[in-house]
Parts: structure tokens; sequence; C-alpha cells
């Protein structure tokens, strides 16, 4: 709520009140009491009316600019004040000087729009919030005998078997057992196109069913599954903020004292300086406390820094607060883990040879047969690659030092490394090193000990990581890829991605020392890397970035979390912290604008009570709407 922030501990966290529907139903009796007096001649009773107007219409803000001093007075042990007790003092002034009128008029503007920004405020609130609506609660159990209970998410237990039909909402983390079916998981991923899930494969907690049905086993407690988590993180970016926000929260006291101590000093020197008459003087001093009062200022930064966290959230980019976003901002430098980040995270097939294209096809139907009794990644990307026009069935025995060796109608086959073979045709020698200095792994394909052809494989760039490294250059930020491969390996997916720095042969103990190195180099730091063995990493540098497909441990660990292995959301969120800084300052200079504006114009007499307030609470209003931009998306 705008002019409403009172901390409540030492990071100062926005304090709202909840009155239900009792401000509102007051505020409307205020207001009609306030028409009523309009039209009554006996002055009396009009002023009377007036003074009901305020009371009722003014309750809840006189009853936080009051209560709210007191309490926190009370807990620091010194006068802390709060924006309210303005409002209430220039009022109750107003009265003193016997303009009832305009005293009431004054809270009825300000109460009036007090409700407005609050529900303009409240939406980035809600927009950052509504994930908690999809938080499960019902389950349906299958019991032993086949038949369905539904229960409590609270009750179910780890290893519990559960029913989930078309159209259901998942209730917890775990494993479909049987069935088949799409899911939509932009609650978790942000992702909005259905994953299609069949037995064995993880669902999560908090996405929907789709057309088909299936019977799935509960792996994980309600409390620990990985959309609670994104609701716990949710929580805490609602009260982390930006420092700018913070400070603002934390000077708001002090400035509220300031103004007090200056209206005194301003009314003893009206009939001085500019000749005014007491009662001139005294109005003066009242418009001069509403004016100066900061709400705009207090609400430059909090619905725009909801509002961007928000807007980040929507798109499966999630930020432990405010703070976070904003020193993505001040980021010099950012250093990517390899393999899963920038890269795929499996080998892929990138180039064959095979020295008699007439047997090309007899060959891959041998190698297909011999690398689907291998389990490795390197077979797998060999599998992914090569169809077979025959099934064989071979007798495949994997030797220590020579690879997969294999007899085939009495003709011996083998794959293996480059190293462990002698008779090599010139053209196969020199692809082996082209391809080598390209960061491929090569492996030889032989027959009678003969090499016929290789196969070369690699864990290709990520494809929007080449786009997302040239984002970063153009806003100054040095890249670095830090890699446990080979340095050679290492150069050559940096040189395919542009990268302004590579390191390889880097153990994962020792990734925290190089962040801290090139905190050192260059100054704040963000890291991103798969949130578990770049843990170290991830602590040490000023914002820890994990990458995850919904990965508890990745949420566990990082400031900030991409959903999904989608860099170009990195991008993105360093656009919306950019833009989130720029309308944070646009706020601020405005709303000291403004406050500075009224002033000068009450000291010439061109401004009144109700005109003051109309154009502070307009200020108010401009600002927060201005801050609410932030939840539209971005373009590129």
């Amino acid at each position: 709520m705008t002019c409403q922030h009172n901390e409540t501990n030492e990071h100062s966290h926005s304090h709202e009140h909840d009155h239900g529907k009792l401000p509102v139903i007051l505020f409307f009796v205020g207001l009609a009491a306030f028409i009523l007096a309009l039209f009554i001649d006996a002055g009396l009773v009009k002023n009377m009316l007036y003074v009901v107007a305020m009371l009722f219409a003014g309750y809840h803000i006189i009853e936080e600019g009051v209560m709210d001093t007191i309490s926190a007075t009370k807990a620091k042990g010194k006068f802390t004040p709060n924006v309210h007790i303005l409002m209430t003092l220039a009022a109750l002034g107003a009265m003193i000087i016997g303009d009832f009128q305009e005293g009431a008029l004054l809270i009825v503007i300000f109460a009036a729009a007090h409700f407005l920004e609050d529900y303009a405020e409240g939406k980035s609130r809600r927009e950052i919030t509504n994930l908690m609506e999809l938080n499960p609660t019902e389950a349906r159990l299958l019991k032993a005998d086949g038949s369905t209970e539904i229960v409590a998410v609270s009750e179910l237990k780890i290893g519990d078997q559960l029913q989930v039909l078309n159209g259901d909402q998942i209730a917890t983390d775990g494993r479909i057992l049987a069935g088949y079916s799409s899911i939509d998981e932009s609650a978790i991923n942000g992702e909005s196109i259905p994953r299609e899930k069949t037995e064995g494969d993880e669902v999560f907690g908090g996405t929907m069913n789709g057309t088909g049905s299936f019977t799935m086993e509960v792996t994980k407690d309600s409390s620990e599954t990985v959309f609670s988590k994104i609701l716990e993180l949710v929580n805490q970016s609602q009260s982390n903020l930006t420092k700018t926000a913070t400070r603002i929260q934390k000077l708001e006291p002090t400035y509220v004292k300031t103004v007090l101590v200056l209206v005194p000093i301003f009314i003893l020197l009206g009939p001085v300086i500019f000749s005014w008459d007491w009662r001139e003087s005294f109005y003066r001093g009242m418009v001069f406390l509403t004016v100066a009062s900061p709400c705009a200022l207090a609400a430059s930064a909090v619905p725009a820094t909801l509002s961007a966290v928000s807007n980040l959230a929507k798109r499966g980019v999630l930020f432990k607060g405010g703070a976070y976003l904003s020193n993505l901002v001040e980021v010099k430098a950012i250093a990517f883990d390899k393999t899963g980040t920038l890269t795929e995270g499996k080998p892929q097939v990138t180039d064959y040879f095979f020295e008699t294209e007439e047997a090309e096809q007899a060959y891959i139907d041998i190698i297909v047969g011999m690398e689907k009794t291998a389990n490795h990644p390197l077979a797998n990307a060999i599998l992914e690659k090569f169809d077979s026009q025959d099934e064989l069935d071979l007798d495949v025995e994997n030797q220590i030092g020579k690879g997969l060796v294999t007899n085939y109608a009495g003709v011996a086959y083998r794959i293996g490394k480059p190293a462990s073979f002698t008779d090599i045709p010139n053209d196969v020698v020199l692809l082996n090193q082209r391809y080598a200095d390209e960061g491929k792994t090569v492996v030889y394909f032989s027959e009678n000990e003969e090499v016929k052809g290789l196969i070369a494989m690699m864990d290709v760039p990520n494809e929007a990581a080449k786009k997302v490294i040239s984002y970063l250059q153009t806003q100054g930020i040095h890249t670095t890829m830090i890699t446990g491969d080979a340095e050679r390996t290492g150069q050559a997916v940096g040189k395919q991605l542009g990268m302004d720095e590579v390191i390889g042969n880097v153990l994962p103990e020792n990734k925290a020392e190089i962040v801290k190195g090139q905190q050192a180099a260059y100054g704040p730091v963000a890291m991103l890397g798969d949130g578990v063995n770049d843990a170290p990493a991830l602590v040490q540098a000023d914002i820890g970035i994990a990458m995850g497909e919904g990965t508890d441990i990745a949420i566990d660990v990082a400031d900030a979390v991409l959903m999904q292995n989608d860099l170009t959301k990195l991008s993105y969120a360093h656009r919306v912290a950019k833009r989130l800084d720029k309308i944070v300052w646009q706020n601020i200079y405005f709303s000291l604008a403004v406050i500075l504006l009224l002033v000068v114009l009450n000291i010439f007499g061109k401004m009144n009570l109700p005109l003051g307030v109309i154009a502070h609470e307009g200020s108010t209003i401009l600002v927060i709407l201005n801050g609410l931009r932030l939840l539209l998306p971005i373009k590129d």
C-alpha cells in the first residue's frame, strides 16, 4: 500500500494492513457526510458533518498514521513517524484555523486516491502471487483394492500411488507407472507447449494433465516438490527488494521527521519573510505538510520491482528477490559452465567418413549392431545418428585399451580410439587432426585392423548460446567459459560461440576461485551453471544463476533459476533489469520534481490544500502505473 512502508526488520520490508471491507464502507459514509455538508447552511451542523467526513473517510489513514507511528517508535526506541501522520496533521491543522471544508476535502481526496494506489500496487503483487492459486490441495489416492479416494495432498507419503485423470491437476512430484498423456508444465518452467509423458517419466506437482490419464508413484513429500520450492522462492522475492527500494524505505522516517521540523519553521518565518498574517502562514504550513509528503517517492521502486519479478516468473525465470535482479544491471562479467549450459550436455555425431562409399551402409549396420551393446554417451550419439538396414545380432566384447571388438561373417571389426590403431590411411589421419583441432572426439572403425572410417562427435553448442553471448558483449559484459574438458576442446567450443575467454581443465572445486579472480579483474560477476557441481561457484558469484529444467537442487542453490535450459531467458532478464533500473530512476526524479514544484508554488501562494492533494496523489498514481509497465513483455 503506497505511503505505508514500515520497517519490520533490518531489511525493511513493506508493511501492509488488512482491515477487510471496513475502511471502504467508512469511506463512503464519510463521503456521504461531506456531500451532505455542501447543501447545509447552518455553520455548526455543516462543520460537524465535515468532521464526520474526516473521521470516517480517513479512518484508515488516521489509524495508520497514529498507531503505526506509535508502534514503530516503541519498537525502535526512537521517534519513527510515517507519511500518513503528515496528512493527519494537515487535516487537523485545517480544522484549527476553521477551514473544515478544506480539511475534509483533503482527507476525502487522499483516501480515495489511497484506495486507487492500493489497487494499482496490489496488481503487481497479485500478478506474482497468482501461482499460489495453482498449489494443489487434493489427490486421487489409489488403494490396494483398486478403488480411489480423494485425500489431502498433505496426507500423501512417498511410495503412494495416485490416479491422474484427464484435466486433473497433478498433486505432487512423482513418476508415471502406467499410461500416457501430454502435460502443461508452464507453472514450473514457463513453457506453453505441453510435454508428452509416458511410463518412467517424471511429473511435477502443480502442473496440469491433458487429455490422457495415468497412474503415478509419489516420489517426494509435498513440502519438497519443485512447485512448493517455487512458491517459497516467490514469497522471498516479495520481501527482498532492490537496494534503491530498501534505501528509500529506510530514509522514509528521517524524511518525515525533517518535514515535521521544517513545517513550524516555515510557519514562523512566513510573516517575517513573506509578510503573511499568522492565519495565512499557518495555512501555507499545512499545504507544505501535504505536498512535501513522500508518497510518490515511496512508491517509486516497490511496484516496479514486483512487476519485473512477476514478468520474469511467468516466463520461467525466477529471481529470489528484486535485489538480485537489480544487481544484474551492474554485472561486468559472466562465467558459464560449458556442459549443459552453453552446450546441449550430450555428444552428437558431427562428422563421419568411410573409405569405401559402396560399403558405407554395410559398415553402418555393423557399427549400430556393436554400439547397441554399449552403454555410454558416445554409443548413444552414434545410435541417434545412424539407422541400420539389417538388424545384426553381434557378439561384442569391450576390450580395455582396444574398444569394442566383434567378428561377423569371419571378419574382425573394431571401434576404438585413434591411438589404438596402427594401419591408418593418410586421409583418415588428416581428418582426425582437423576434427581434433575443432575439439571433437574421434573414434576409428576398422576391418581386420585396417581402418575403414571414422566418426567425430562433440557436445555441440546450445542453439541460443551464440546469440546470447553476442548480446552480452554488446552490453560491455566480459564472457568466460569454464570447462573441465581439455583446453583444445574448450577453445574450439568457445571459438564457435565467440566467447571472450575460455578456461579449460578446471576441476569443480576450482571454479569458485576462478569466479573470485574474475571479480577482482572486472567487478560484479554472475555465474551460470547446473546448480549441482557448480554450487561453490554459484555461491561465490554476485549472482548465481542455475540452469535446470525444474530441478529443486538448482532452486535451492542459486539466486536465480532459468527453469528451462533456454539461455535466451538470460538476455531477456538482463533487458528487464535494465528497464527496471530506468523506470525506478524515472519515478524518483519525477517524484522529487513534483514535490519541489508544489513547494515553490505554495510559497508563491499558487497552491491550496485540495489542489495540493490532487497533484500529490496524482503523481503517486502515475509513478505506480509507470512501474506496472514492467508487467508487459519486453520485445526484442
